[in-house]
C-alpha cells in the first residue's frame, strides 16, 4: 500500500437497479472452496521470496515474479483479453516518473474471463504486485504488502475458472489486475485508467486487494477485515458486499477508514482510487497498519493463512455476485468525498 495522499474528487449520478444475491448451487461452493490457505501460502512463499528481490517496480525481481503470475494463469487456462497479445501491459518508464525519482520500464499484468451474457461489462480486481524492493542490501519481501493481494487475485481467478469449466461462467467479464508502480504513487493503475484496455464506460466496479494477510493492533485475534470506500459511489455495493459476508464469509466488516476525517486517508491510498476517481464503484478490502508495514520483516511466515483465506472468499462472493446479477449496479454518488 502506498503511504501517499491523493486529492479529493467529486462523482456523479447514473442509473439504478436492484441487487439479486444467489449463492446457491454446486458451481458456487465448489469455486469458493477452491480458495485454500495452504495454496495461498504456496504462492506467497513464492511471490515474496528473496529471488523477488523486494518486487520494486521495473525490476527483474519484479518482473520475475510476474512471470510467476502468468504461469499460473496459464496453468489455469486462463488467457490475457483477446485485444492484447500478451498478458502484459507496458507502462513506459515516461508514466513512472514517482515520487522517489525515475524508474525503468514495468508492466501491468492482465489476465482475463469473458462473459457469457454481458461480455462487454467489466468487473476489474486488482492488486498491486510491486513493492519497495532492496534497501542497503536489505530485501522488503513486501508478504502482506502486497503479496498477499496478488496471490488472492491467483486464488479468485482460478475459482471463476473452475465455474467456468463447469458451465457456470460468469455473466460479465472478470479483469484480473496485476498493477505496478503502486508503492511510487499508484503509478501503474493511473496508467490502466489512462489507457484501457476495455473503456471505464463499461467497467462496472473494481475490487481492489492491497494487504489482507496479517492484523492490526486494534484487531488481532478478529476475523476482520476493513472496507473502505463501498458506498462512496454506489449505495447497493456496500449492501452486495454485506449480504456476501453473512452468508459466506460472516467476518466482522469494519468502516473505520470510511470517515472523511480519518487521518490516515486510506481511501486515496490504493489503487481502487484511480477507478474511483473516474466514477466506477470500488471496495477496498485492507488488514491496517502493522509493525510490519514498509519494514523488512514483511515475510511470509507472518501471515494468518487462514484470514487470508477468509477475506478472499470474501472478495470473491462479492465479486461473483456483480458479475451475475441481472443489471449493473447503480452509480449514486452516496456519501461524496
Amino acid at each position: 500500500m502506498n503511504k501517499f495522499l491523493i486529492p479529493i474528487f467529486s462523482a456523479v449520478l447514473l442509473t439504478s437497479c436492484a441487487t439479486n444475491l444467489s449463492y446457491s448451487g454446486s458451481a458456487f461452493k465448489d469455486s469458493y472452496n477452491s480458495i485454500t490457505a495452504n495454496e495461498l501460502k504456496t504462492h506467497l512463499y513464492i511471490v515474496a521470496s528473496d529471488e523477488m528481490q523486494g518486487r520494486d517496480t521495473g525490476s527483474e525481481g519484479q518482473k520475475k515474479a510476474g512471470r510467476y503470475l502468468i504461469s499460473q494463469y496459464e496453468k489455469m487456462g486462463i488467457s490475457h483479453p483477446k485485444v492484447m497479445n500478451s498478458y502484459y501491459q507496458t507502462v513506459p518508464k515516461e508514466a513512472l516518473k514517482g515520487r522517489r525519482g525515475d524508474l525503468p520500464e514495468s508492466e501491468n499484468i492482465l489476465a482475463f474471463i469473458e462473459g457469457t451474457e454481458k461480455p462487454n461489462e467489466i468487473i476489474v480486481i486488482s492488486a498491486h504486485y510491486d513493492h519497495v524492493g532492496m534497501k542497503d542490501g536489505v530485501i522488503y519481501n513486501g508478504a502482506d504488502d502486497d503479496g498477499s493481494g496478488t496471490v488472492a487475485l491467483l486464488e479468485i481467478a482460478e475459482a471463476f475458472q473452475i465455474a467456468k469449466k463447469s458451465g457456470k461462467s460468469p455473466k460479465r467479464s472478470v479483469l484480473f489486475l496485476h498493477v505496478t508502480g503502486e508503492e511510487h504513487g499508484l503509478l501503474g493503475s493511473k496508467y490502466y485508467s489512462e489507457n484501457p484496455v476495455f473503456p471505464l464506460a463499461n467497467t462496472v466496479a473494481n475490487l481492489n486487494i492491497d494487504m489482507i494477510g496479517r492484523c492490526d493492533k486494534d484487531n488481532c485475534g478478529k476475523d476482520y477485515v476493513y472496507v473502505i470506500g463501498s458506498e462512496m459511489l454506489s449505495s447497493e455495493l456496500k449492501k452486495i458486499n454485506e449480504k456476501a459476508n453473512s452468508t459466506n464469509t460472516k467476518l466482522e466488516l469494519n468502516y473505520k477508514y470510511d470517515d472523511p476525517k480519518d487521518p490516515q486517508r486510506l481511501y486515496y491510498r490504493s489503487d481502487h482510487y484511480n477507478f474511483a476517481k473516474n466514477n466506477i464503484p470500488v471496495a477496498f478490502y485492507f488488514d491496517g497498519i502493522h509493525e510490519d508495514y514498509h519494514q523488512p520483516t514483511d515475510d511470509p511466515e507472518k501471515i494468518d493463512y487462514e484470514l487470508l483465506k477468509k477475506r478472499t472468499q470474501l472478495v470473491l462472493s462479492t465479486a461473483w455476485e456483480l458479475a451475475n446479477r441481472d443489471a449493473r449496479i447503480i452509480v449514486d454518488g452516496k456519501n461524496l468525498r
